[in-house]
């Protein structure tokens, strides 16, 4: 197939350090590319691709602008409008309305974000493109689409080691933002009687937060932070963590950092929010608890964290969050829609083999 790929203007592609959206955009063009599909890349002018990279703006455009993004999507579109594509996916709501100006455009958008009600009444504007939601729990909050369906992200497993002996920490890596629930994460750890290592920076929205909640914590002796981790710096330190723990205080629709975790071979310890139960295999790839108290208890040391066996957790997450499956899954979904495309114009093309 040619497949265009439209990501954001805001990182690059793959992002240096934290970028979910644009992370996700890499793994699979790599992937797609990879089984022998021909992939062209809208991205920013500092961003890799395996095929073709074609951008508007030639480093990335941080903080997020709407107006960046108008153009930077509208660009795109017209582009790809011009280049005869199997499947345009794009990974910004503007596309949905900007398709107008290239009709017909065979396009796919995946749904990044928690529910927004805003955006909800927006997407009923728009039945007729492909919708991805990234789990089936942000599915369930979406409003109802015609063409909808389910496709949890993966990464390559090789970006991962992992260890049957780790250290004696537990670690958090996130925002550093209330639902983040970094400030949990550091008392759960006091009351475990473990070290924690945090890394993580607050969001213009988030510093009042931490400033307040955060920083103060950050002093205390069982506390190391680490600041920005990025790509290289994650590996070991969730390779040798004990655990992951994601106290979240909201409905997340998808926590890559979870998944990177298990590849790890590190357990994840998450409060029962949103995506978590449909991500973390209770007893398996981590343990899944209702509270602060009931997380504490499953850390200390000869509890249930230690029951878990590290290899059986990256070889169950490699199954089922691997790059691989990701990208078989939106083969499958692509050849839906060009069979969707090709029936409404009396055409017949042939059913791929399962």
């Amino acid at each position: 197939m040619r497949i265009a790929l439209i990501s954001t203007p805001f990182l690059p592609v793959p992002p240096r350090d934290y970028g979910g959206t644009e992370l996700v955009v890499h793994e699979l063009a790599e992937g797609l590319a990879a089984r022998g599909h021909a992939v062209t890349l809208y991205a920013t002018g500092d961003s890799a691709s395996p095929g073709t990279l074609h951008w508007l703006y030639p480093e990335a455009q941080w903080p997020p602008d709407p107006l960046v993004d108008l153009a930077h999507v509208s660009w795109a579109l017209r582009a790809a409008g011009r280049g005869g594509f199997d499947i345009v996916h794009a990974h910004s709501p503007a596309a949905l309305a900007l398709a107008h100006v290239a009709p017909g455009l065979p396009l796919v958008y995946s749904i990044h974000h928690a529910r927004d009600e805003r955006l909800s009444r927006f997407y009923q504007h728009f039945l007729r493109p492909w919708y991805i939601a990234i789990s089936a729990d942000q599915l369930r909050h979406e409003s109802p689409l015609p063409r909808m369906t389910v496709i949890h992200h993966g990464l390559d497993p090789a970006r991962f080691e992992w260890s049957d002996r780790p250290a004696d920490y537990v670690c958090f890596l996130g925002r550093l933002s209330r639902v983040k629930g970094p400030h949990t994460a550091i008392d759960v750890a006091a009351r475990a009687g473990l070290a924690i290592r945090l890394g993580g920076e607050a969001h213009p929205p988030d510093r009042e937060f931490a400033r307040a909640e955060v920083e103060p914590r950050l002093r205390l002796p069982h506390v190391t932070y680490l600041g920005v981790v990025g790509g290289s710096a994650k590996i070991p330190l969730l390779r040798d963590a004990r655990a992951l723990l994601a106290p979240i205080e909201w409905n997340e629709p998808f926590g890559l950092i979870l998944i990177e975790a298990m590849l790890s071979g590190c357990p994840v310890v998450a409060f029962r929010r949103g995506s978590v139960p449909e991500l973390v295999e209770h007893g398996v790839t981590g343990l899944v608890v209702d509270n602060a108290e009931q997380m504490a208890a499953v850390l200390r040391p000869g509890g249930p964290l230690d029951r878990l066996d590290r290899r059986r957790c990256r070889a169950r997450a490699i199954q089922r969050f691997s790059r691989m499956r990701m990208v078989e899954d939106h083969e499958r979904l692509y050849a839906r829609v060009t069979a969707d495309r090709a029936a409404a114009r009396g055409l017949v093309v042939p059913t791929p083999a399962a």
